[in-house]
């Protein structure tokens, strides 16, 4: 038996794909949104997995790393990890996991959405 809480943040970030032969190639922005979910099978003695509020404010602390900047400045971005949905959920995921995951709890995926119809997941196996 297992809980899973998920929360939904947001962020604008300017950002262009290297190597790419599109139009993604090219300086663009998106309004991304995010979805952290973490998951634990042990409730406090509230009867809570974790406060939703304690997710958000952790996760925007992360997330304002990256809200309204060009993120191929921003390391890991501006080297040779692009920019992708992907590669923010896994920074995502990897910034959230050492913070969060405890002997409890721990982050079970972070979901990067760049617009309404495509997303990116990252889980760890």
């Amino acid at each position: 038996m297992a809980f899973t809480l998920t929360s939904q943040l947001e962020f604008a970030a300017a950002h262009r794909l290297r190597g790419y032969d599109g139009n993604c190639a090219r300086l663009h922005g998106h309004n991304w949104k995010v979805e952290v979910s973490v998951s634990g099978s042990e409730l406090n003695d509230v009867g809570m997995l974790m406060d939703f509020k304690e997710i958000k404010r952790r996760s925007k602390a992360v997330i304002d790393e990256l809200d309204h900047f060009y993120l191929n400045d921003i390391p890991p971005f501006n080297e040779a990890l692009n920019p992708t949905a992907e590669n923010i959920a896994w920074f995502l995921f990897d910034r959230l996991s050492k913070d969060i995951n405890n002997e409890r709890i721990s982050v079970a995926s972070v979901k990067v959405w760049e617009n309404d119809r495509n997303c990116a997941t990252f889980t760890r196996d």
